[in-house]
């Protein structure tokens, strides 16, 4: 039962157990999140919460999760992919659903490809290994974010 649990945690709401590209379907979750606090009036600061919420959690089942999948970062470990997208969109309170959804590709992009120092960041043990390249990764989400949102100031961002 505690290992159903956490495995739904770990997972985000077992969204990570899917066959086909969990770190795509688990990123649905943050996407769901982004969507459910889009206005509240303190967007970035509750973005910033949930991310360090999310990541005390995720590091301290990281070990659990490799044993429980027996492989190191599994693809059912899902909270990173959470993180990575969230801080992508930490830079706008109120994303549209453009936002959300340039916000969604951007963010697999650099996921997938890891920029530096991101995949430095997955030899680190544990849930931190598990997390940092996500986190990272997320980081040059928000960049690209604000650079895009630059280069096309308009309202389209917004709810």
């Amino acid at each position: 039962m505690l290992d159903k649990l956490k495995l739904g945690i770990v997972s985000c709401l077992y969204l990570g157990c899917s066959p086909v590209a969990p770190g795509t379907v688990g990123t649905l979750g943050g996407v769901a999140i982004a969507w459910l606090i889009a206005q509240h009036p303190h967007y970035p600061w509750l973005v910033l919460g949930i991310c360090c919420v999310l990541y005390a959690v995720g590091r301290s089942l990281g070990a659990w999760v490799e044993s429980y999948a027996g492989e190191k970062d599994p693809g059912i470990f899902v909270l990173d992919e959470v993180i990575g997208f969230l801080i992508t969109l930490a830079w706008v309170r109120g994303p549209s659903w453009l936002a959300l959804l340039v916000g969604f590709l951007v963010f697999r992009v650099f996921d997938i490809f890891k920029p530096w120092p991101a995949r430095r960041m997955e030899r680190l043990g544990g849930g931190d290994g598990i997390l940092l390249d996500d986190v990272v990764s997320g980081l040059w989400g928000l960049l690209a974010m604000i650079a895009l949102r630059a280069l096309f100031p308009d309202q389209i961002w917004f709810c």
